[in-house]
Parts: structure tokens; C-alpha cells; sequence
């Protein structure tokens, strides 16, 4: 899980370099199920990215496993298993492309001005 705190603390700093912290805090909270999911379910995080351009963020995380993330039926009172169902409330739009034999998880989300 270094490599999800890693991860989490870069995005961090990217948003402050940015200037969006104070508008960026779901994606924080997005990066880290993502990199979660990656270093949990799918043999480990191989690529972080953060874009950002016409008040649009967009996150990728690629990983070795050629498997999509599943948004399964949300149990609130579940112990974990919250992760893709957070993406899915937080973000604009998420899915998942090819990369290799793997994939990239990637979502979207709109700053607040």
C-alpha cells in the first residue's frame, strides 16, 4: 500500500502546484480507490497520471490486469467493497480502455470554479 500513499500524497501535491486543492478534494478521494483497487484487485499500480484543462480533471490509473473494475449493487452498511461506487457517484465519467495486456481505470471530474 506505499505505492497508493505515494500516489495519493503526488496527486495532492499536483493539485496544490495547480492551485485546484481547494477544488480538488473528491479527487483525491477518486485517485485513492483507484490506486487502491489497482494495488488490491489487479497485480499492482504500473501508472498514475492527472490532467486538468477547461475545468475538467481527469485521473488514469493502469495496471497489469486485463479485468474491468465492476460496479456492483451498493450495500451501505458493508464493511468495504465502496470503492468503484464512490468513482461512479463522484465523477463526471469513468471506464476503462486497453493499455497493453492490461487496462487503464480512468474518471472525470468537473472543478467547481
Amino acid at each position: 500500500m506505499e505505492a497508493c500513499s505515494r500516489g495519493i500524497t503526488w496527486v495532492r501535491q499536483a493539485l496544490t502546484d495547480w492551485g485546484l486543492l481547494d477544488r480538488g478534494q473528491d479527487a483525491l478521494l477518486i485517485a485513492a480507490e483507484l490506486l487502491s483497487n489497482a494495488a488490491k484487485h489487479a497485480g499492482g499500480i504500473r501508472r498514475l497520471t492527472l490532467t486538468h484543462h477547461d475545468g475538467l480533471l481527469q485521473i488514469t490509473v493502469t495496471d497489469p490486469s486485463p479485468d474491468p473494475p465492476r460496479l456492483r449493487a451498493h450495500r451501505p452498511e458493508s464493511v468495504g467493497g465502496h470503492g468503484i461506487f464512490l468513482v461512479d457517484r463522484l465523477a463526471q465519467h469513468w471506464g476503462t480502455r486497453p493499455h497493453g495486456r492490461g487496462k487503464t481505470v480512468w474518471a472525470t471530474l468537473s472543478l467547481p470554479p
